[in-house]
């Protein structure tokens, strides 16, 4: 099965699409979200799991996969779809956000958009990856070149090279269906020299991927860079968009606040081919997903629905529970009443708070496949509304 996209209906009233993106393990109904799979899983999932909640397709990591267990391993076991047991498709990342994320990001404790994770909530970032090396007066552990990377892994301080060709390569052994092409990603305090720098380099080092990539059973997309300035998004925009990916991703910092984002979108996105899929790279809060989506994004990502169930939250349309609140103790209503998700037709939240009292592990299971259920049926939802043009 060779690589496709397909729109099957435009909205009338935005740019919302439906599509189908077919790749050699399987189709994806779009826009969709992708499940976070960092080191070749979904935390607190197995494959069966994912495949009963409707997942389609899951993200993992070029970064933490190189450094364990290996892109060789993973190879000599047959690829990233045998080792992890995943039959259906795969996106690796090139390993371009952790530049950003042990780099800027430690130093300045910022995410792709600032307002979104303040300070705090990057420490507890940092902890929940186990970044296991000391990080002493916010380290940076990246030295970037135009060449490439030098990072000090968050493991153990090995200084390790990527460049990219290394990210290609190494996405190559893994398998996936989709890889993306290595990027320098910004952080929203970068000034504009620095950012239109960075942007250069990811102009850069897009020909060299296009150039080293030779597996032709893999689909490479490009990513747009810029930062949150409207020239540079703009002329990065029509300098990926001329290169002859098979996609594209909205990458790097967004802003500091969620109007500054869709600004950033408002200008990337008309100048991108119409005929090929898009991707909003690390962005999956509900009201950042229809804006997006009315925006014309076709797929997300984002560890938003494993990491607030890591942390006792799940999410409804109620917003929020914060499962260990007293509240929840005598409860014997499900999560969310109209929820088909194996947790909410079987368990109570009282259940889930004894739980998460108890410290039991099930616990953080059971609200994670509530969790990435709701997001996945979210996109279902908003797939229905763009086909009834009601979005």
């Amino acid at each position: 099965m060779e690589h496709s996209f397909k729109i099957s209906k435009q909205s009338s009233k935005n740019r919302a699409r439906l599509g189908i993106l077919t790749t050699p393990h399987g189709q994806i109904e779009t826009p969709n979200f992708i499940p976070v799979g960092t080191q070749a899983t979904v935390k607190a999932l197995t494959p069966r799991d994912l495949k009963e909640i409707g997942a389609q397709i899951v993200f993992a990591n070029t970064y933490h996969l190189w450094l364990r267990p290996g892109e060789e391993t993973i190879k000599n076991l047959g690829g990233l779809h045998k080792f992890m047991g995943w039959d259906k498709p795969i996106v690796t990342d090139s390993g371009g956000f952790q530049v950003f994320s042990l780099g800027f990001g430690i130093e300045q404790g910022v995410g792709k958009i600032a307002s979104i994770f303040p300070e705090e909530d990057q420490r507890s970032k940092i902890k929940d990856q186990k970044h296991k090396l000391k990080i002493k007066n916010k380290e940076n552990l990246v030295k970037i070149d135009d060449d490439g990377v030098t990072f000090r892994s968050h493991l153990d301080g090995t200084t390790l090279r990527l460049t990219p060709e290394k990210s290609i390569k190494i996405q190559e052994d893994l398998g996936a269906d989709i890889i993306l092409a290595f990027d320098e990603c910004t952080s929203p305090l970068n000034d504009y020299e620095y950012t239109k720098k960075a942007m250069e380099r990811t102009h850069a080092w897009a020909k060299i991927c296009l150039e080293t990539k030779t597996n032709r059973d893999q689909a490479l997309w490009g990513i747009v860079q810029g930062g949150a300035f409207e020239d540079l998004r703009k002329e990065s925009s029509r300098f990926i968009s001329s290169l002859p990916f098979d996609g594209f991703a909205i990458g790097g910092s967004l802003g500091r606040s969620k109007e500054e984002m869709h600004q950033v979108l408002d200008w990337s996105i008309p100048l991108l081919p119409e005929d090929k899929p898009r991707h909003l790279l690390g962005i999956g809060g509900l009201d950042d997903i229809v804006e997006g989506v009315k925006r014309g994004i076709d797929l997300f990502d984002c560890v938003i629905p494993t990491r607030l169930a890591r942390n006792q939250t799940a999410l409804s349309s109620r917003g929020e529970l914060h499962l260990i609140n007293s509240e929840f103790k005598n409860s014997p209503s499900p999560i969310q009443a109209d929820c088909q998700c194996y947790t909410c037709q079987n368990f109570s939240l009282a259940y889930l708070n004894h739980l998460f009292h108890a410290n039991e592990i099930l616990g953080i299971e059971l609200t994670t496949i509530h969790n990435v259920h709701f997001v996945i049926n979210y996109l279902k939802t908003i797939r229905e509304k763009i086909n009834r043009d009601n979005l």
